[in-house]
């Protein structure tokens, strides 16, 4: 079907079919004059090119792999949609799979992206992960790999991350401010980089700047045991006059114990997490966040990605700035 129908172009528009095929390539020998007939008279007559067949003969595809640890997950979300809607414009589509935070499953993702020949792969890392050769087997491959918000701690690696220790400094500036006494601070699964920077950041400026306030620290990850964590120390002899929260997850588990102990914020305790931006506006009052954005995040690994397929100069490491949005929880 798809060499009847080239033979039909050429005919019309008397050109041999290698031109028009290249034509519809966008080959640079070719005229934009002549360009722009062959995509029209191809237009008009719905054809598609055999993509499938254009892989098993280059051994490339059009699609970028995406592997994230869930989906289900707002921020990732946010992440994908913005990948999503860039991939579109520049004539790409996404493939899109969750590790559910293990090797066995990142490896076994990895390992069907390479079988249907991605031409590229978005990654961020499960919490189990430590060994990064099967990543650096993709880059042999010459499948350019970028790393986003989890991301290895070695060097070499091409990454977009968050500003992970500008939020960190940010939420604990705004917290000594207020001029709070008692804080707890609940941050994700310590072996991440991203939870390592954070927590350090956050300890160095209480201790820098306020080294008398009580601070207690757990690990805590996801909505479950971030609301055990809040209910037990909301309900201790001393409970704290504020909570911090790394992520969206811990708030939500965090907003579910304030809600379930029927307390006041912020009379009675203060609230202030590092977010994508949504999940704090659906509380009343709306939480006070350090906006760490995946749609942001999205569109600079985007530009990042798209620098490396065109093997332009690109830097290894880019960072989304962190903004603070002020709310009525603090």
């Amino acid at each position: 079907m798809q060499k009847s129908t080239l033979k039909k172009m050429s005919q019309t528009l008397g050109l041999s079919i290698s031109t028009v095929s290249r034509a519809l390539k966008d080959h640079p020998d070719i005229s934009e004059a002549t360009r722009k007939k062959v995509k029209d008279l191809a237009a008009a007559m719905e054809y598609e090119p055999n993509n499938y067949a254009v892989q098993l003969r280059t051994r490339k595809s059009n699609v970028i792999g995406v592997l994230i640890p869930t989906i289900n997950n707002f921020f990732y979300d946010s992440f994908i949609s913005a990948v999503e809607e860039e991939a579109r414009k520049h004539g790409y589509s996404l493939l899109i799979m969750q590790s559910g935070d293990t090797v066995a499953n990142e490896t076994a993702c990895l390992q069907y992206l390479r079988q249907h020949n991605v031409m590229a792969l978005f990654a961020a890392l499960s919490v189990e992960t430590e060994d990064t050769a099967p990543f650096k087997k993709m880059e042999e491959l010459e499948i350019p790999v970028v790393f986003v918000d989890r991301v290895p701690e070695e060097k070499g690696f091409y990454t977009v991350c968050l500003a992970d220790e500008a939020a960190a400094r940010i939420a604990a500036e705004a917290i000594i401010e207020k001029k709070k006494k008692n804080v707890l601070a609940l941050f994700g699964h310590p072996h991440l980089s991203i939870s390592k920077i954070r927590r350090e950041t956050f300890e160095i400026t209480f201790k820098a700047k306020a080294p008398k306030t009580k601070l207690r620290i757990e690990a805590t990850e996801n909505p479950g045991p971030s609301k055990e964590a809040a209910l037990a120390a909301l309900t201790s002899s001393k409970p704290p006059d504020t909570i911090f929260c790394m992520g969206d997850l811990i708030l939500i588990g965090v907003m579910k114990a304030v809600h379930e102990l029927k307390l006041n914020v912020p009379k009675d305790v203060s609230v202030i997490s590092i977010s994508n931006g949504f999940i704090p506006t659906l509380f009343n009052p709306e939480v006070t966040y350090v906006e760490t954005s995946g749609n942001k995040l999205g569109k600079l690994a985007f530009v990042q990605m798209l620098a490396r397929l065109r093997s332009e100069n690109v830097p290894e490491n880019v960072i989304v700035e962190s903004l603070f949005v002020k709310g009525s929880s603090l």
